[in-house]
């Protein structure tokens, strides 16, 4: 409920439907949601979120679909430019660039930015494969990439990062992990955490990130 205003509002005057996928929320997320659209449909919550976000998908009308999350916003450069795009008769997906705030601050190196994500596409063509948390949608036919950036109201404390990480990102990573046969040793244990904080905070740059940048990178490694 803290978020899902300024989400709805940001794609109040680009949207010609909004699909609202409720999932079994206890506050007052839904009675929000009802001042932007009367298509809300509930789910039960799953652990695997983009089933939800397909089912979403499969009731839209339009010609095409922006998928977004809660903690996400259009801002007024991506809106004119998506209205200019959806003109092109031969592209059938974009990839946005997206701001990540994370800890209160615009995090521009590293694996935070540009951080493109498919998420415009022509209904039909797109979904999620369901394989796993961090995935992108995959669509039939040409992509290419908008300038314009959305913004992504990411981690805002320690805690709430560390949270996710156990209950949602870390089961979805041992599931897949299991499913390809690997067979990890101790030396993995020191190994990968090392290697990711030496590519993500030095050779991506992370550092100029400042304090903010090493934090988030110690998390990112640990993870």
């Amino acid at each position: 409920e803290e978020r899902i205003k300024d989400c709805l509002e940001s794609v109040k005057g680009l949207a010609t439907e909004i699909v609202f996928v409720d999932n079994l929320s206890l506050d007052k997320t839904r009675e929000i949601a009802r001042k932007y659209t009367n298509k809300i449909l509930t789910r039960k919550n799953n652990l695997m979120l983009n089933v939800n976000k397909n089912y979403g998908f499969s009731k839209a009308t339009g010609e095409w679909i922006l998928s977004l999350d809660a903690d996400e916003r259009v801002t007024p450069e991506l809106a004119s430019e998506i209205k200019d795009k959806l003109q092109s008769p031969d592209v059938d997906g974009y990839w946005i660039p997206r701001k990540n705030i994370i800890f209160g601050k615009w995090i521009q190196h590293s694996i935070w930015w540009p951080d493109y994500q498919l998420r415009l596409f022509k209904r039909g063509k797109g979904k999620f494969p369901e394989k796993h948390v961090h995935e992108y949608i995959r669509v039939e036919g040409k992509t290419e990439k908008l300038q314009s950036p959305m913004e992504h109201l990411n981690y805002s404390t320690i805690s709430q990062f560390l949270y996710k990480m156990d209950k949602i990102y870390t089961e979805s990573e041992v599931e897949k992990i299991i499913a390809s046969g690997k067979v990890l040793g101790w030396i993995d244990a020191i190994r990968f955490p090392v290697n990711d904080f030496l590519k993500t905070f030095f050779a991506q740059k992370g550092y100029k990130d400042g304090l903010h940048g090493l934090v988030l990178n110690m998390l990112q490694a640990m993870y």
